[in-house]
């Protein structure tokens, strides 16, 4: 099966409690998060989560993608899917890594799989990274918002 993974990390003043419970508060998204900028649901395993994420020149694509993984200031799982399984799939990671305390590395990816990936490769290197970026700055800077205030 083909494969495409993009990856990016950035260091976050907070813990790694107050990251997840940031980051797991799905209703609040559309107050900060420029690249998910609407959710819902609950960060259980098995959970169905309603996401609308940003693309480019404004537009929007919603998806329902299955919580695989939930673990507590560790790491959130799930797993997207264009139509049927093969064609596209997204699995997305959250991880949080305590490297100090009040500090954390936080680690977001996405793998996609599927017989679409090599037709969608440049997307993939382009918006989706870019995506993961602001998400990323917007996490580090909501975490930092309310510890401070």
């Amino acid at each position: 099966m083909l494969t495409n993974e993009i990856r990016t990390e950035i260091e976050i003043e907070g813990t790694a409690q107050e990251v997840w419970d940031t980051l797991t508060d799905f209703e609040s998204y559309r107050e900060w998060n420029t690249g998910f900028v609407q959710a819902s649901g609950r960060a259980e395993v098995g959970e169905t989560l309603h996401i609308t994420f940003s693309q480019k020149a404004g537009r929007t694509m919603k998806m329902r993608p299955t919580v695989l993984v939930a673990e507590p200031r560790h790491e959130l799982r799930w797993l997207g899917r264009l139509l049927l399984p093969g064609i596209f799939d997204g699995e997305h990671r959250f991880e949080i890594h305590e490297t100090a305390p009040g500090r954390v590395t936080f680690v977001q990816s996405e793998e996609f799989r599927g017989v679409l990936v090599p037709f969608l490769r440049s997307m993939i290197e382009g918006n989706t990274r870019s995506m993961l970026q602001r998400v990323n700055a917007d996490l580090a800077a909501r975490v930092r918002s309310r510890t401070t205030a």
